[in-house]
């Protein structure tokens, strides 16, 4: 599903994704409850986790949680801070000096809108975040993301437009978008 497309659920890389999923969870259950110096182990259990080693001067702190591992691009110079999720299965990009708060949340799948499609597919786009970002604690990043080069992204933000090059963006404010209901005629939807 990497890029922005459909994923039918119960596919056969549905099914891949999946184990990988169970796999990753085991690995990040493991590495969550290590001794916070022991090094050693933590680069182990990254390196399992990622596909590779952590580039040189990464600096993450557990807990870290992440459901598939090898979509997840991380540059040299990269901190994330305590507790942060990566749902990286479409791609997750972070630039060199990236600093990411603690609880940051990214997010690349999701579901269609549509509630006859939403049990059968997943949704996809990547995220990608450039050079020497920093992003508060508490944000949430929605799938196909772009964030531009020396942004900041406050605390409790919920992205979900590209932000440009040395910006700032705040605020979380959900507003109804579209409607939908049965109508005599079937599903009746209203866009606002």
């Amino acid at each position: 599903m990497p890029g922005d497309r459909l994923m039918r659920i119960h596919s056969d890389e549905f099914k891949a994704m999946a184990a990988r999923v169970v796999e990753v969870t085991a690995l990040t259950s493991r590495l969550n409850v290590l001794p916070f110096d022991n090094e050693a182990a933590k680069a182990e259990l990254f390196k399992r986790i990622l596909g590779r080693p952590l580039p040189p001067r990464v600096t993450i702190y557990p807990p870290f949680y992440t459901d598939h591992g090898l979509r997840l691009d991380l540059a040299e110079r990269v901190f994330i801070n305590q507790n942060c999720t990566f749902l990286d299965y479409a791609g997750i990009r972070l630039g060199e000096r990236v600093m990411v708060g603690p609880k940051v949340t990214f997010i690349t799948s999701g579901h269609p809108v549509d509630p006859e499609e939403r049990r059968h597919y997943l949704t996809g786009a990547p995220i990608d975040v450039a050079e020497n970002v920093w992003i508060g604690a508490g944000v949430t990043i929605l799938p196909g993301v772009s964030i531009g080069r020396d942004s900041v992204i406050a605390a409790g933000a919920v992205v979900a437009d590209d932000v440009p090059a040395a910006s700032l963006v705040t605020g979380a404010k959900a507003t109804v978008q579209r409607q939908w209901g049965q109508g005599e005629f079937g599903t009746v939807s209203t866009v606002r």
